[in-house]
């Protein structure tokens, strides 16, 4: 091949080759600064950028969610590693700016810019695409992921959990699909630790010490200052947990025996009804303070209208169902039931002056499982294009569980559609545990008196063994997460910085759920095994700290949305369906997105700039004194508590 040369070089060679005398070096001259003109003109490129890539990004990694195949695989992985050297580029262009006096709002746009993924991509673009790949082959795993009881039965997670969430399935059952489901996640722990490796460089790269510094980094706080943050509102709300615990330790002792759970010990985490041990709502039958009294059986009222549903649609059929029929009514009668649960779940918000769905939500949206292929059934909301293509998608199944977290998934929609009017750079939540409180926030008005309102149970009576019971169940969900919600990332933090190392990283994963949960493996644990990646979040590298706080905020935006709406009562009784005026507070906060501050965003709708637990204190109040009562002669606690 000849090369040629052009311009200056051409000449200067020639000069030299002609003997010449050397011309007089000419004068560089030095890069004017940049100006803040040029920082604004930059954010407006990225925020132009985004409209522009993010719906073809999103695309890919919704085909891969709902119909999990190698093609969408190397789909999503391709488009994955585009955007990460969009990202990595963009970064490294917005250091140019560094120092810059630009528009506030020009700042703060290059601060989100360089905090803008939780998967920062190493500049090596060899590093880069191995870390898209890695990325999408946990993901699938995790989505594909089975549990083969015997040759030809093998069971998806939705499946599994139907055993371990049963109360009455025998210890030795739930132990075993426990084990089955974990043994899942052992094929990724190599990927795992190489994105550790890479993640980290990527971060490095930033001018973070370490991947889990860098996540640290986005609550407008340094890491330390976030750390302390975090512990600060542990200590406030850890005495719930643990009396908490103590109870449900001692309800195990007496229907189990020492043998199985002992008096003063961990609880083995195949017991409490979820597969991770993050929330016991389903061994509430087991706890429930004062039988029958004021029941709220929600499940038993959906399967009922799911069940109708189905006898309706045999009874229209023509002519006699074959099995395979049966098998499609049975789905048509499940996918009818997921849209009226969802619709429920619209009402609240629109009740409340929030707009309703697109109608492409209803035509794009994944509410039941598909019969004919493998998704991520884990529930998850999709802002798509920036513009009003939301959906979610979420394998509905007619039961009280689900039907909360469509509400919670719908949160995310409505903050999505509040800050769609920004620049893209600003929508996001003002920091991401206020995007998981919203729609919980919504459930905390799902009372006795309006699951009644809305035909789910019968009329309550006022009687504060109800309130008990009530409080006995929400408990199981809302005070049992705390310390797993905050657990999940300190493991990743100590990964992420090395103080766990890879020949421990499931050690170090058992040492903080003791430490934390006060629970126990139902089976001795190796280094062959990978227990975290059993939960989504980790082969998914969502960061978790984001639902620690989200549980403490849902419970502080409920008391400013009950004041603002006038009501006077106990908290716990509190529901804003239909108010217009804390609607109209709750909107105005959402609207602002990651704009500023999230201390600001706070104050706007709380009156205060500080994150705490006493509204989530105040709540549960009854359910405290109740407690203190039982456990008096009980040994609370266990070894390894983090004090």
């Amino acid at each position: 091949m000849r090369k040629t040369l052009t311009g200056a070089a051409a000449a200067a060679l020639l000069l030299s080759a002609c003997g010449k005398k050397e011309a007089p070096a000419v004068p560089v001259a030095t890069p004017a600064p940049p100006t803040a003109a040029e920082a604004d003109a930059f954010i407006a490129g990225v925020n132009d950028d985004y409209r522009r890539l993010l719906p073809y990004l999103n695309a890919a990694q919704w085909a891969q969610a709902t119909y999990i195949t190698d093609d969408t695989q190397m789909i999503a992985s391709r488009a994955n590693e585009e955007w990460l050297e969009y990202l990595s580029r963009k970064v490294q262009e917005s250091k140019r700016f560094n120092g810059v006096e630009a528009a506030p709002d020009t700042e703060r746009g290059m601060l989100l810019l360089k905090l803008s993924t939780a998967n920062p991509a190493p500049s090596d673009p060899a590093k880069r695409a191995e870390l898209a790949k890695i990325l999408s082959k946990m993901e699938a795993n995790y989505g594909s992921g089975k549990w083969c009881k015997t040759e030809g039965q093998c069971l998806s997670l939705p499946e599994i959990e139907k055993i371990i969430n049963d109360p009455g399935a025998s210890p030795e059952a739930r132990a075993q699909a426990w084990a089955g489901w974990h043994a899942t996640s052992r094929p990724i722990r190599a990927d795992y630790q190489r994105f550790v490796e890479l993640g980290n460089e990527g971060a490095r790269e930033l001018g973070f010490a370490n991947l889990g510094e860098m996540w640290r980094a986005g609550y407008d706080m340094s890491p330390v200052e976030f750390d302390a943050e975090v512990e600060r509102l542990w200590t406030q709300v850890k005495p719930l947990y643990d009396a908490l615990h103590c109870h449900v330790r001692a309800k195990l002792n007496a229907q189990f025996g020492d043998a199985v759970v002992s008096k003063d010990g961990l609880i083995p985490a195949h017991l409490l009804g979820n597969m991770w041990a993050q929330q016991w709502s389903n061994i509430y039958p087991l706890v429930e303070p004062y039988k029958g009294v004021g029941s709220l059986d929600v499940t038993a009222a959906l399967k009922e209208r799911r069940d109708a549903e189905y006898k309706k649609r045999v009874a229209e059929f023509k002519g006699k169902p074959t099995a395979l029929d049966l098998a499609e009514i049975e789905h048509q009668a499940d996918a009818a039931m997921a849209v009226n649960m969802t619709r429920i779940a619209e009402d609240f918000y629109t009740s409340l002056g929030f707009p309703r769905l697109p109608d492409s939500f209803w035509d794009k949206s994944m509410l039941v499982k598909p019969r004919d292929r493998e998704v991520v059934c884990h529930a998850s909301a999709w802002d798509m294009n920036m513009q009003g293509d939301v959906r979610i998608k979420q394998c509905i199944e007619p039961d009280e569980d689900q039907l909360t977290t469509i509400h919670h998934e719908l949160g995310h929609i409505f903050y999505d559609l509040m800050y769609n009017p920004l620049p893209p750079l600003f929508q996001n939540a003002a920091h991401d545990g206020f995007h998981e409180a919203i729609g919980d926030t919504i459930t905390l008005s799902l009372t006795p008196a309006h699951l009644h309102k809305i035909g789910l149970v019968p009329a309550q009576k006022p009687d504060p063994k109800a309130v008990i019971n009530a409080q006995m169940k929400w408990a199981l969900d809302k005070i049992v997460f705390l310390p797993w919600g905050k657990l999940v990332d300190q493991w990743r933090w100590k990964v992420f910085s090395g103080e766990i190392k890879p020949q421990d990283y499931n050690a170090g994963w058992w040492q903080l759920r003791e430490q934390y949960q006060g629970v126990s493996p139902p089976l001795a644990r190796t280094e062959d095994d990978f227990d975290p990646g059993a939960k989504y979040h980790i082969p998914g590298n969502t960061p978790y700290t984001r639902y620690f706080l989200a549980f403490i905020l849902q419970f502080q935006f409920q008391k400013a949305l009950c004041d603002a709406a006038g009501f006077e009562g106990p908290l716990h009784e509190c529901d804003i369906y239909g108010n217009a005026e804390a609607g109209k507070r709750f909107m105005d906060m959402l609207a602002q997105g990651a704009s500023r501050p999230w201390q600001e965003t706070l104050e706007k709708l709380t009156g205060t700039r500080e994150m705490d637990g006493s509204a989530l204190i105040e709540y549960f109040a009854p359910l405290m004194d109740y407690l203190a009562e039982q456990n008096k002669g009980l040994s609370c606690g266990w070894a390894g508590e983090k004090a």
